[in-house]
C-alpha cells in the first residue's frame, strides 16, 4: 500500500477520483495531479463547500425502519444525484424488525412512484442481496447516520474491517467510525463508497432550474407557466401549482421543492 497525501495543505481531492501520484519514500507518495472527473457530488452552503465523491455512477440512499428517516434528506439526495444525471437507488434497512417495515415503506411509495428503485433488506441478515445492483458500477451509499450503512459495507465487502483498520493504524488515529468517505474495490469493474452520515445536504452551487429539473414530476410542466422566469410559488396560471391542486405532484414533495428553492433565492 502506498498512503498518498495532496501537496500544500488545501486539497482539491475527492474520493473516487483518479489521480496521479508521485512516491517519495518507502510506503509513502504525494497526489501530482487528478485526472478529468464525470461527476462530482459535494455539498454547499453560502460559505463553504465539502466534496464528496467523484465519478460515481450510482447513489444509493440508505434508510432503516429505525431510527426515523428524513424526507428532506433523501430529496436533496436525489437533486444531487439527478443535477449529475447519477443513476440511483434506495434501499430500506433492518427490515428484519418487521413491525416496522410497513410505515417505512409506505413512506417511501412516493419515490417508488416516480421511478426510483427501492430495495428492502437486512444488513445484519442478507445484506448480500445488493451485490447484483453494484455490478459495473462506482455507487455511493449515503445517508443519515444510523441507518447502518457500515454495516451494509461490511456485509458487502468481507475485508472491510480489516481494511479500516490498517488505514486507522497508518494514520495513528485509532478510529473506526466513518468520518470521511472511503473507496471498496469490489472487483474489476465495481466499487463501494462509504461516506460519512449526514443530517443536512446544502445544495447552493445549484440554481433554480437546476433544482427544478432534478424533481422528475416537474419536467413535463416546466415551461408551460404564464410568466417564463415562473417560479413556482404564488404566481397566477402556474403548472406546477395547477398539477398540485389536482393531485399529480405530492404535497410533500412540493413543500421539499419549495424549500429548497426558498434556501437558495
Amino acid at each position: 500500500m502506498l498512503l498518498c497525501f495532496p501537496r500544500g495543505k488545501k486539497s482539491d481531492v475527492a474520493c473516487g477520483d483518479r489521480v496521479m501520484v508521485e512516491q517519495t519514500s518507502p510506503g509513502q507518495g504525494v497526489i501530482s495531479a487528478i485526472e478529468a472527473r464525470q461527476t462530482l457530488l459535494y455539498r454547499s452552503d453560502p460559505f463553504k463547500q465539502k466534496l464528496i465523491a467523484a465519478n460515481v455512477t450510482q447513489v444509493i440512499i440508505v434508510v432503516a425502519t429505525e431510527p426515523a428517516f428524513s424526507d428532506e434528506l433523501i430529496s436533496r439526495c436525489i437533486v444531487a444525484a439527478e443535477s449529475q444525471d447519477i443513476k440511483l437507488l434506495i434501499v430500506l434497512n433492518k427490515c428484519d424488525l418487521g413491525e416496522r417495515v410497513p410505515a417505512a415503506s409506505a413512506a417511501l411509495v412516493q419515490y417508488e412512484k416516480l421511478g426510483y428503485r427501492v430495495v428492502k433488506l437486512s444488513a445484519t441478515h442478507d445484506g448480500a442481496r445488493l451485490l447484483p445492483y453494484l455490478a459495473d458500477h462506482l455507487s455511493l451509499l449515503i445517508g443519515q447516520s444510523g441507518m447502518g450503512k457500515s454495516t451494509l459495507v461490511n456485509a458487502l465487502v468481507p475485508d472491510a474491517r480489516a481494511a479500516t483498520r490498517e488505514i486507522s493504524e497508518a494514520l495513528n488515529t485509532g478510529k473506526h467510525t466513518t468520518t470521511h468517505s472511503r473507496l471498496y474495490r469490489l472487483g474489476t469493474t465495481s466499487a463501494l463508497i462509504d461516506s460519512p452520515g449526514m443530517t443536512e445536504f446544502g445544495l447552493h452551487h445549484l440554481s433554480l432550474e437546476d433544482i427544478a429539473l432534478a424533481f422528475l414530476e416537474l419536467r413535463p410542466l416546466l415551461g408551460q407557466c404564464r410568466f417564463r422566469n415562473c417560479r413556482h410559488d404564488r404566481e397566477p396560471d402556474c403548472s406546477v401549482h395547477a398539477a398540485l391542486r389536482n393531485g399529480e405532484i405530492n404535497p410533500r414533495r412540493y413543500a421539499a421543492f419549495r424549500s429548497l428553492c426558498a434556501e437558495i433565492g
